[in-house]
């Protein structure tokens, strides 16, 4: 595809769902991808379908080491980084008197510093440059309130909220380094593993089950984000299924 063909593109969170369908995706349409999770057998079995044009490092996000080791991977590899796409991320839910602390600062070293680290590697290559993309994922929860999952709804407040400013930033320093937000709705992936079992998380399970979109829609809004000229900017995109409130 015109203005895909070529590019670089660092996936994070690659190993399953969205990552992974985005991985196949862009590299279909002629990009080099590099592809980051910590669940290595993933990555290679993905890597050796996509062939030559992947490449993969088993990686955490919350480890800023290991995101400077990608970027330079991507580099070593393939010579350059036109984009990344910070995908990684957890929903575990509940109320806060619940008081699961743990699973907040979880959420929030995966969903909110995850990002951050994988930025904080390659902008110093965008700002040389003076291009570049960040693709993020955030949710709809990141448009919204939602009782019971209150944490995990901020920590997708904060990627919305973040990338927006940056763009700003970027805009009056003359990176040209754009962003993307992307705003999932219901899609059929791995995210509702990391919620705890409750009446709530049957329902919810239910609904996915019955009006779910797959992963390969959110591959293809990734898709036609980064394939715009680069004169075009793609600030925000939700997506979900038609049946969705």
């Amino acid at each position: 595809m015109k203005n895909v063909e070529g590019k670089v593109i660092i996936i994070t969170g690659a190993s399953s769902g969205i990552g992974e369908e985005t991985a196949k995706v862009l590299a279909a349409n002629g990009a080099k991808v590099v592809l980051s999770a910590r669940r290595e057998d993933r990555l290679q079995m993905l890597a050796a379908e996509i062939g030559e044009n992947a490449a993969y490092l088993k990686s955490d996000v919350v480890n800023p080491d290991e995101m400077i080791a990608l970027v330079n991977l991507a580099k070593e590899k393939f010579g350059k980084v036109d984009a990344v796409f910070a995908n990684a991320g957890i929903m575990p839910a509940g109320n806060m008197s619940e008081l699961k602390t743990a699973d907040w600062n979880r959420m929030i070293d995966i969903n909110i510093k995850g990002v951050l680290n994988i930025m904080a590697a390659v902008l110093p290559e965008f700002t040389v440059q003076k291009y570049g993309h960040i693709i993020a994922t955030s949710s709809r929860a990141g448009l919204m309130s939602v009782p019971g999952n209150a944490v995990y709804c901020g920590t997708k407040h904060f990627v919305r909220a973040m990338l927006d400013s940056f763009r700003s930033e970027s805009i009056r320093e003359g990176t040209n380094i754009r962003t993307t937000t992307i705003y999932p709705g219901a899609i059929k992936t791995e995210l509702l593993n990391t919620v705890a079992e409750s009446a709530a998380k049957d329902m919810v399970s239910q609904f996915y089950e019955n009006v779910g979109l797959t992963p390969d829609t959110i591959a293809n809004a990734v898709l036609y984000a980064v394939s715009q000229p680069d004169n075009v900017a793609i600030p925000d995109l939700v997506v979900c299924p038609s049946m969705e409130g």
